[in-house]
């Protein structure tokens, strides 16, 4: 059969077993493995000096500029390098040991990072030097991102590879969780330096993990041009018409969703008259939705109908962001963030696994590489747009839109394109 006409199949749930483990060890049975287990807890270490650095940095700007458009800019400036060059980094992470090339991406962010804490601890920083460093640090990430997600479902067996990305996602949402809360903290206490110097520290860990694991698929090596290499990601892209939409979807989503979060800022300071302590807040409890969210995904495991779940979440996304967008209460709002974290991250969860089954081993960088252009391409492409609205507009009215246009979004594939909802 061709291939480009071949069926999609993906495992079958096991049949109910008596003798089945309990639902709360199924929900985390991708920690059996001691490599990814390792990876996991680097990942998460990393990722709360992260958001600790995010947080700091949004708030920085803000202070120093008070310009909704330059927090958009430097949301632009760290996710463009994604967008333009993580299509070769799919390339390099099915050539070369994706370890290594994950190792290199870490050691550029950590000095990104101590680069800055330097600024600001001697007083020095402007706020084009926290643009440059965004981009830097953008830029290893366009290369450890496919690496990453290429790395992480060679790891444990492939009828546990939905469970190991909702764990994933859990780790990234755990740290958005903790990351805000500690950055609140040290922001009002102890000043922007501290959250910079410990994102600085927090790469040890991830540098550390792999440094230790082995991974069980080492890329084959080829003599292709980098050219040819990526062709063949893309034509194996085209060939699953189901992988199309996927992309598609994925990069709407961000591109709608993402902005959101950017302007937390504009709302805590301008709509509430708060300070950082309930920006980590804010932060913070859309983190605990996320966990809540990719929990759930994971105690599912190889569910059935994946495609329309994912959709019908990302109804509830849509309409949250709007809810959201036009509250004046600070409680209402703290809800509608953990519905935006949940519907998120459930969201998300549910596409990468659809987007994982579908890919081989020897593709997976290039695939991945391909995904992640969309998905995290939408996300300077939505802040920018975004960035030019606001001003004219106000940001509760372009988010209120925002959220409309998901639910609509979601709607045009459940009712109209349906290459998703049959998955």
């Amino acid at each position: 059969m061709c291939a480009a006409h071949a069926k999609i199949e993906f495992p079958d749930p096991k049949p109910a077993d008596p003798m089945k483990p309990s639902r709360l060890r199924s929900t985390f049975k991708a920690f059996q493995y001691r490599d990814f287990r390792l990876m996991w807890i680097g990942a998460c270490t990393s990722s709360i000096g992260t958001w600790m650095q995010i947080v700091a940095q949004g708030w920085l700007i803000y202070r120093l500029s008070h310009s909704a458009f330059l927090l958009a800019l430097d949301q632009f400036l760290g996710g463009i390098p994604i967008f333009l060059f993580t299509l070769i980094g799919g390339v390099v992470a099915d050539r070369i040991e994706r370890r290594k090339v994950l190792l290199a991406s870490q050691y550029i962010q950590m000095a990104s990072a101590a680069t800055l804490t330097v600024l600001v601890a001697t007083g020095r920083v402007h706020i084009w030097h926290i643009l440059c460093l965004s981009f830097v640090a953008g830029f290893a990430q366009a290369f450890g991102g496919p690496a990453y997600s290429a790395l992480i479902p060679t790891l444990v067996d492939r009828e546990d590879m939905p469970n190991a990305i909702a764990l994933n996602s859990i780790q990234f949402n755990l740290a958005v969780t903790i990351g805000p809360a500690l950055a609140g903290q040290a922001l009002a206490k102890l000043g922007e330096t501290w959250c910079f110097g410990l994102n600085a520290l927090s790469f040890v860990a991830p540098i550390t993990t792999l440094m230790i694991i082995r991974p069980p698929f080492l890329p084959p090596t080829t003599a292709e041009s980098i050219l040819t290499s990526l062709k063949q990601g893309i034509r194996f892209v085209r060939r699953q018409g189901s992988m199309e939409a996927l992309i598609v979807l994925a990069f709407c989503m961000t591109a709608l969703a993402m902005p959101m979060r950017t302007y937390i800022p504009v709302f805590v300071k301008d709509i509430f008259h708060r300070g950082p302590e309930t920006y980590g807040n804010l932060l913070s409890l859309m983190g605990i939705g996320s966990i809540c969210g990719s929990l759930g995904v994971a105690s599912l495991g190889n569910m059935r109908n994946k495609g329309r779940f994912a959709i019908t979440t990302l109804i509830c996304l849509g309409a949250a962001i709007a809810v959201f967008a036009h509250s004046t209460s600070l409680h209402l709002s703290y809800s509608m963030l953990m519905i935006v974290g949940a519907s998120m991250m459930a969201v998300f969860a549910t596409v990468t696994s659809l987007v994982q089954l579908i890919t081989t081993n020897e593709m997976r960088g290039r695939v991945m590489s391909v995904y992640n252009c969309a998905f995290r391409g939408g996300m300077p492409m939505g802040n920018l747009v975004s960035g030019w609205l606001v001003p004219l507009f106000s940001a509760p009215k372009v988010l209120g839109v925002n959220g409309v246009l998901l639910i609509l979004m979601a709607m045009y594939f459940l009712l109209i394109q349906r290459r998703v909802a049959s998955l």
